[in-house]
């Protein structure tokens, strides 16, 4: 690299012409649209391109698919829980027409055994009460 101490203000003006000019002439060398070569390039990015969206749309599907399923998966979780709650209300109901029947039934019991107990009390007063006469 050259010193720029010594460079006269010619000389800059050379160099900055120089390389402006051969900027233009690397934009000039440039191949056409079309040249096959353009065309080949072009025509492998636009492969790149569909098989991107390609692949896009095959992740998306996949995604679609992993949530139809997860929510297939919800609605069978959520139906078996909906059961399971209807069977447990059902043991519940069951379970409060047992212990009516059972409290119905002690009910009965206590109330014949009132019963009994008034009778074999009446008796034996019906006992005394001939023994006295």
């Amino acid at each position: 690299m050259q010193s720029t101490k010594h460079d006269t203000f010619n000389n800059r003006l050379t160099t900055a012409a120089k390389a402006k000019e051969a900027l233009l002439e690397r934009f000039r060398a440039r191949p056409g649209p079309d040249d096959p070569a353009v065309i080949a390039r072009m025509a492998e990015q636009k492969a790149i391109a569909e098989a991107r969206d390609q692949r896009a749309a095959e992740r998306k599907a996949a995604k679609e698919a992993e949530a139809a399923r997860l929510a297939a998966e919800k609605a069978a979780h959520e139906a078996e829980l909906a059961a399971q709650a209807r069977e447990a209300a059902a043991r519940q109901v069951e379970a409060a027409a047992r212990a009516i029947e059972l409290e119905a039934e002690h009910k009965a019991r206590a109330l014949a055994l009132a019963a009994e107990q008034k009778a074999a009390r009446d008796a034996r007063y019906a006992a005394r009460q001939a023994r006295r006469k």
